[in-house]
């Protein structure tokens, strides 16, 4: 149900904007969350409807705000024994054809320090190398294929970062859609991802049993 939401969203079909929270099963053991449109929350977990209801109704946040306030994310998060890293701003784009923009090397070692932190969050995980940074990709969220990127920091500040972003979309394995998360107050990432193509859909918080 969840990944069929995250699909619609992509291609623009938002849930309604109503105030409303759509509570929905867990796609998968390793994560809970809040995913919060316009004007309505969905709310992904194995908890009890009406436990997340009257919680978030308990919030004394604004109600449209509640689903995502820090009262309600920290009594989820003592509630399913997880923890919170961050509020991402969750992205999307579609494929790309032909040859990416830079030119990568695959990972072939899984022992790769970005790949064992990949690991945790993801599944199916590839990276790719490039000078002064790196591409990975891995199945998040119901199964969604997920990039990341990492630019080192004597490369910084001569577009890399969008050029990697973009690189991604080029190497997505197979589907349509590949989405990123980017902290918001991470403008640099922000940007680089918006101008590689890819587009705001919602806000996200991921409730996970590894620290970020």
């Amino acid at each position: 149900m969840l990944a069929k939401i995250l699909a619609e969203a992509a291609g623009g079909l938002f849930p309604p904007p109503d105030g409303s929270v759509t509570v929905v099963p867990q796609p998968s053991a390793r994560e809970a969350g809040v995913i919060a449109f316009s004007a309505h929350a969905v709310v992904f977990t194995d908890e009890d409807p009406a436990w997340v209801r009257e919680a978030i109704a308990a919030s004394p946040a604004d109600s449209l705000a509640a689903p995502l306030s820090p009262f309600f994310l920290s009594a989820f998060a003592e509630r399913t024994g997880r923890i919170m890293n961050t509020i991402d701003l969750l992205t999307a784009a579609t494929r790309l054809a032909g040859r990416p923009p830079v030119a990568v090397e695959p990972v072939e070692d899984r022992e790769h320090p970005r790949i064992v932190r990949a690991l945790l969050f993801r599944e199916d995980v590839r990276a790719w190398t490039a000078p002064g940074g790196v591409v990975i990709l891995g199945r998040g969220v119901a199964g969604r294929w997920e990039a990341a990127i990492e630019v080192d920091p004597d490369a910084r500040g001569r577009g890399l970062g969008r050029a990697l972003a973009l690189t991604a979309r080029h190497l997505l394995p197979e589907g349509d859609l590949l989405w990123a998360q980017q902290s918001p107050g991470n403008a640099r990432s922000v940007r680089a991802f918006q101008a590689a193509g890819y587009r705001p859909v919602a806000a996200e918080a991921l409730l996970v049993h590894h620290a970020g």
